[in-house]
């Protein structure tokens, strides 16, 4: 598939993001089991990873309070990878006693955002994250690491390019072996998209890049052909659309999997996933918990 002159990744990899990045935005708790359930009928359905849950302070996201319990309780499938967030070095040490594969790390584009999100520099981020990477490094975990707001923040407005970039840099150099921008507010367009890529490649190689994308103004299957035509060959979707935007309320969460996965497969993209088990997954989960849908 070619698009603007430019040739499509044949195969894309699909992040599921829903356990984490989805539920710590429910207003009610989902019980543990259901969680369990929830990352396992995933996985089942052919995503290769599934971002499992947090393990931040619970007092910060009592949504994820059990992140010891579901990361010790899932059956983890051969060939599917779990990461979990981990904001410091004693979300490390819970995350390595509870069995975990992968870590992720979060950190945003403008001061703003992070001392509202973090509440510390973008500096002090990096400061907490170097101890992390390098015990999680010598542990043999896979890393990957997030810039918030890359597009846009709902405290500074437009994000500088080149600024979302130079986080984007600095995590790499840091040791992660993935980098994700993130639209953490939906706010950003395919020229946007285009414009942010146009300098990421400048210093990234398109296969350590992911993007993800919320739905908040409907645009991110746009915005994934953006990231498409740059040769980005991995995007984070959510089962149902589940997430939310604490800066948007009553808009639509992220990027929803069963349509991100529908949308390749029309453009003859491999994902190796089953959108109609992804459909059942959430809808388990629906069933198993009250209304969490959106």
């Amino acid at each position: 598939m070619t698009a603007g002159g430019a040739a499509w990744p044949r195969r894309v990899t699909v992040v599921e993001v829903g356990p984490r990045d989805g539920l710590q935005n429910e207003p009610e708790t989902v019980p543990t089991a259901a969680k369990v359930a929830f990352v396992e009928a995933l996985a089942a359905a052919g995503l290769p990873v599934v971002e499992t849950t947090s393990f931040v302070s619970p007092t910060a996201i009592p949504q994820l309070a059990d992140a010891d319990e579901v990361a010790r309780a899932i059956a983890r499938r051969p060939g599917v990878r779990y990461p979990v967030l981990v904001p410091n070095e004693r979300g490390l040490d819970r995350a390595l006693t509870a069995g975990v594969d992968a870590i992720a790390l979060f950190t945003a584009a403008t001061e703003t955002f992070s001392q509202a999100n973090v509440r510390g520099t973008i500096a002090e981020t990096f400061a907490r994250f170097r101890p992390v990477v390098a015990r999680a490094r010598a542990e043999g975990l896979w890393v990957r690491g997030y810039v918030s707001v890359a597009f846009g923040c709902p405290y500074s407005g437009p994000v500088d390019p080149a600024a979302a970039v130079d986080v984007a840099r600095r995590l790499a150099d840091l040791g992660c072996d993935e980098v994700a921008i993130a639209d953490t507010i939906g706010a950003a367009s395919p020229d946007e998209v285009a414009a942010v890529l146009d300098v990421a490649l400048g210093h990234l190689p398109a296969d350590r890049l992911a993007l993800h994308f919320h739905d908040t103004r409907g645009r991110a299957l746009a915005n994934v052909a953006a990231g498409l035509n740059h040769g980005i060959a991995t995007y984070d979707s959510a089962a149902g659309g589940l997430g939310g935007c604490p800066f948007a309320p009553g808009a639509p969460g992220n990027l929803g999997t069963e349509a991100l996965v529908a949308f390749l497969g029309r453009h003859g993209i491999e994902t190796g996933v089953d959108g109609a088990a992804v459909a059942r997954a959430f809808t388990g989960l629906r069933a198993g918990t009250g209304d969490v849908a959106r």
